[in-house]
């Protein structure tokens, strides 16, 4: 089946945003767990293999909490003690996978490589305050590719901004997940209404075919 988007779409000069898939947002006891997250491991690997074979740059966001405390906690109280979430610094025990780990460090399953730029932000959008347009810039990219986690959150504020930063954008709607279904569909659904493209990990797939 032909897969229509909105724009056309060149691999050549896309890039692969994987959003906030770290520790304390996907272990099972990570103190912002969201559930459905550990389903979309499976198919972010699958894109994320298409684009290491067609030498592309594939991109890791990181929620960071900051030092002192801002307006941010006033919606994540996880962040203050004794949780102490996505703190630089702090490491927990995870019963899923029965070991420590760096909170904030994006999850083993994903095997970052040492050289994929790693964008940290202290709020939620990938591109308020960072230097993630210049990194997609010195790529030539002019397509964003955005799977992650929180949708309604951090997936939809990083996906507007890719769209007022003038990037074409692609939501993979199996790659991004939520702990609110119907938000989780509400923010699809008005994402590929008027900011993107929403399509299927195996949509994608059969771009490149």
């Amino acid at each position: 089946m032909k897969v229509d988007l909105p724009f056309s779409f060149n691999m050549g000069t896309s890039a692969f945003v994987i959003v906030d898939l770290q520790n304390d947002f996907v272990r099972s006891n990570g103190p912002l767990v969201v559930p459905d997250a550990v389903s979309t491991i499976e198919p972010i690997n699958a894109v994320q293999d298409l684009f290491r074979k067609a030498d592309r740059p594939v991109i890791f966001t990181r929620f960071v909490a900051g030092k002192e405390s801002s307006l941010l906690w006033t919606w994540s109280p996880q962040i203050r003690e004794p949780m102490n979430c996505c703190k630089i610094g702090q490491h927990r025990y995870y019963e899923d996978i029965k070991a420590e780990r760096e909170a904030i460090a994006v999850i083993d399953e994903l095997k970052p490589r040492a050289d994929d730029p790693i964008i940290d932000k202290f709020w939620y959008g990938a591109f308020f305050r960072t230097n993630l347009e210049d990194v997609l810039r010195s790529f030539n990219t002019d397509t964003v590719v955005i799977a992650g986690t929180v949708t309604q959150i951090c997936v939809e504020e990083t996906a507007r901004q890719a769209f007022h930063h003038g990037f074409k954008t692609i939501v993979l709607r199996d790659c991004v997940s939520s702990f609110d279904p119907q938000l989780h569909e509400a923010t699809l659904k008005n994402l590929n209404m008027k900011f993107g493209a929403v399509i299927s990990s195996k949509e994608f797939i059969q771009l490149m075919s």
